[in-house]
């Protein structure tokens, strides 16, 4: 026989913990304790993200540090800003940890509830729209003690909490190797385009001898995909990115990017947002881009590889940070230097990257592939409409 779900307050089952204290930046230090910050704390998971960890030293006998101490199964919960990332104490430090001001500590005191099944539970799409619900701070966005302790959970009997609980831990340590492999594969991938792109042997020539600009217009409308360019995604549709369409219904004065083109916005393109149009034949673009294409003389995908290595990049920074408005004008991107060997080396290495890339392509696939299959397990598992045999 199937026991029911039960249902308690986060406030019957647990200790809840925040530091209140706004002065933790005063004890930042190179070397000390780990401090877990909203930064640490994952939207797509339980595992503490650590890349970016902070360090304190604190003075002995520091209240702060008695109160908000880490231990071992701790459940944590953004409470500013991003409300609802969650982060689970898997294993202790190896010194004292501690949390900001912008983090609740959930401490699972009932022996009904296992803290890792809660972690996951808390975790999950419904419950992070549910916490984000609660927002105490109106258009600031935050959540005060209160409001958490009332907070209920929905739970099956102990037993089959730890069996889900397992059952996930297995599905995030498949996704933790494939993002570990993908980031084994970008340095390594990294490693190629500084030693066959940016070659110190091949000569420099100036962008602007090997690109060509465009500003071939709307004119007539021919196109009614209105494209914009991001520094995560690339060639966007608009509406995505801006949830509306552009409000003049007139498109005659928007520039025309066709496949195999680049375009970037003059004040963006020093945080990366300038991408080649791969994936439509043509797309209309905000007049103030500039839109260009590249030359017989160099190859497309080496000047590609070229242009997101970290030393072009760099370059681009640079050429903003000397720029009165901080932008870069076409002639700005046509005086940096560009490494070009004869034309077959260019091919050659952009066949050999262009490879490479795939394979890092494929394990992105494959990892976003098991977060939606994982997301859809959680959403069975975690409402008891698939009920685990112990």
């Amino acid at each position: 026989m199937i026991e029911e779900m039960k249902s308690a307050s986060l406030g019957d089952v647990s200790t809840l913990i925040t530091s209140g204290s706004r002065g933790w930046a005063r004890y930042y230090a190179a070397e000390g304790f780990p401090f877990i910050r909203m930064t640490n704390l994952r939207r797509d998971g339980i595992a503490l993200d650590l890349e970016d960890l902070r360090h304190v030293s604190l003075p002995e006998n520091s209240v702060e540090a008695k109160r908000t101490k880490l231990k071992k199964g701790d459940i944590l919960v953004s409470i500013t800003a991003e409300l609802g990332k969650i982060g689970f104490v898997r294993s202790v430090f190896d010194s004292d940890a501690f949390i900001s001001q912008h983090v609740c500590l959930i401490r699972i005191e009932s022996p009904e509830i296992n803290n890792e099944y809660a972690a996951y539970l808390l975790a999950s799409e419904p419950e992070h729209r549910r916490l984000n619900r609660l927002n105490d701070a109106g258009a600031k966005a935050g959540l005060n003690l209160q409001t958490i302790a009332r907070y209920r959970l929905t739970f099956p009997p102990l037993p089959e909490q730890r069996k889900i609980a397992e059952i996930l831990r297995t599905w995030d340590e498949a996704i933790a190797k494939l993002e570990a492999e993908t980031t084994v594969k970008e340095k390594v991938h990294k490693g190629y385009v500084k030693r066959l792109v940016n070659d110190p042997q091949y000569k420099r020539r100036h962008v602007r001898d090997h690109l060509q600009p465009v500003s071939n217009r709307n004119s007539g409308q021919k196109t009614q995909r209105i494209l914009s360019v991001t520094n995560s995604a690339g060639f966007v549709l608009a509406e995505n990115q801006f949830a509306h369409r552009v409000a003049s219904a007139n498109l005659s004065n928007y520039k025309i990017v066709q496949r195999g083109q680049y375009a970037y916005n003059p004040a963006r393109i020093n945080v990366g947002s300038i991408a080649r149009l791969d994936g439509w034949p043509d797309g209309a673009l905000s007049p103030m881009y500039v839109v260009f294409q590249v030359k017989p003389s160099l190859d497309s995908d080496f000047f590609y590889h070229w242009l997101f290595s970290a030393e072009a990049r760099q370059r681009i920074r640079l050429a903003a940070q000397g720029s009165v408005r901080e932008t870069v004008s076409f002639d700005d991107l046509g005086s940096l230097p560009l490494p070009v060997p004869s034309l077959a080396r260019q091919q050659a290495v952009a066949r050999f990257l262009n490879e490479s890339q795939r394979e890092i392509e494929l394990l992105r696939k494959s990892t976003e592939k098991h977060q939606r299959q994982k997301r859809g397990l959680m959403q069975k598992l975690l409402t008891g409409e698939w009920r685990v045999n112990r």
